[in-house]
């Protein structure tokens, strides 16, 4: 890519889009064309080919979708794939038509099979089953890196798929219907400490931005204590201690990577790997075609309780976190073997410890 070459990312408002517009921009981008939903609805085949036609992006980074948490995926089923199978074939087709120079199709790495051996290799995607829970989520995140693979195949496109790991970082979803795991910890660790103080004023302002079934912060006090308490934030006994109440064991592994380091990843590939670059590493001859989607993560993972308990601690929450052993862990680990990435130039740069700080530090407490 030129500095002033003309870039279109989808999904600039989320949270790896955002990252990748910021990334961008910090490198020097200045031609970068971005849609917001209710400018562009990627799901509307007729907007999106008016929309090519008009702008004739050379580069696309794909990181529009319709995501969720485990709770999201198990009730939006229908939503999860209908949405994001409209989504990736309206934008992958019409760049094929369209003449763009380079893709990059963000998938998610619950597209493995659930029983996969750790770490997770490229090379085991469809070996088996997947995990039920997101499964809807997971077959269009395939259809869109095999279609990404198909157009490679048949037109000599130079189209480049990659899988993250579970990320977290600016702008991303606090929903507690929605929400993904470490930012319903976050969320759920702060408004549990907020009780905990006694600071009603904080509540509100937490509800006001991201209102919980429709409750915002103008709301009076047991309306709100309803919606924490059924998210699992309740006092506890006569003196009143707050618990977090949390689902599952906390004995899954589950690996993170910052929203900026996956940004920074993908912006990496985009300038430097073409899609025969990754054929030339991972061809094989029992293969027809071979593997096109490269894993982005850190390659180190750790318990959702040890998670937890990070968390805890850095929001500054003192009361007890409450296992419901009655509600699904998900797949019991899911840690991607990320080698190829390696040997393509990159590595992450952000810890753990360092990321959810700057989250709570940022989002949280301003």
């Amino acid at each position: 890519m030129e500095k002033n070459s003309k870039i279109f990312v989808a999904g600039h408002r989320g949270l790896v889009g955002s990252a990748i517009y910021r990334n961008l921009k910090s490198k020097g981008y200045d031609n970068i064309i971005t849609r917001s939903h209710s400018e562009l609805d990627l799901k509307d085949q007729q907007a999106v080919v008016d929309f090519f036609q008009k702008e004739k992006p050379e580069y696309v980074f794909l990181a529009a979708a319709k995501v969720g948490g485990i709770m999201a995926n198990s009730i939006y089923r229908a939503q999860f794939i209908y949405e994001n199978l409209q989504i990736q074939n309206n934008v992958i087709h019409q760049s094929y038509l369209n003449g763009v120079k380079k893709l990059m199709f963000l998938g998610s790495s619950c597209i493995y099979p659930g029983n996969c051996p750790q770490p997770i290799k490229e090379e085991y995607l469809l070996t088996s089953e997947l995990e039920h829970t997101n499964e809807p989520y997971a077959l269009a995140k395939i259809a869109g890196l095999k279609m990404c693979e198909a157009y490679n195949f048949q037109y000599g496109t130079n189209y480049i798929s990659v899988m993250p790991t579970n990320l977290y970082g600016p702008n991303d979803n606090y929903n507690l219907e929605t929400s993904h795991v470490l930012p319903a910890l976050i969320r759920k660790m702060f408004l549990g400490k907020c009780l905990e103080n006694n600071n009603w004023s904080v509540i509100r302002e937490d509800f006001d931005k991201n209102p919980v079934e429709g409750v915002n912060g103008k709301a009076d006090e047991k309306a709100i204590l309803e919606k924490i308490n059924k998210y699992g934030i309740q006092y506890q006994g006569t003196d009143k201690k707050v618990s977090v109440g949390l689902w599952g064991t906390g004995k899954p592994l589950r690996e993170f990577l910052h929203s900026d380091d996956m940004a920074d990843a993908c912006v990496y590939l985009m300038e430097k790997v073409e899609a025969k670059d990754i054929f030339e590493i991972t061809g094989s001859a029992k293969r027809v075609i071979p593997i096109s989607h490269i894993n982005i993560g850190t390659g180190t993972d750790l318990t959702i309780g040890h998670l937890a308990e990070m968390v805890k601690e850095i929001v500054g929450f003192e009361g007890e976190i409450k296992w419901d052993s009655s509600k699904p862990d998900g797949t019991y680990q899911k840690l991607l073997d990320v080698s190829l990435l390696h040997k393509l130039g990159w590595k992450e740069h952000i810890s753990m410890q360092e990321g959810i700080s700057q989250i709570v530090k940022k989002q949280f407490e301003n």
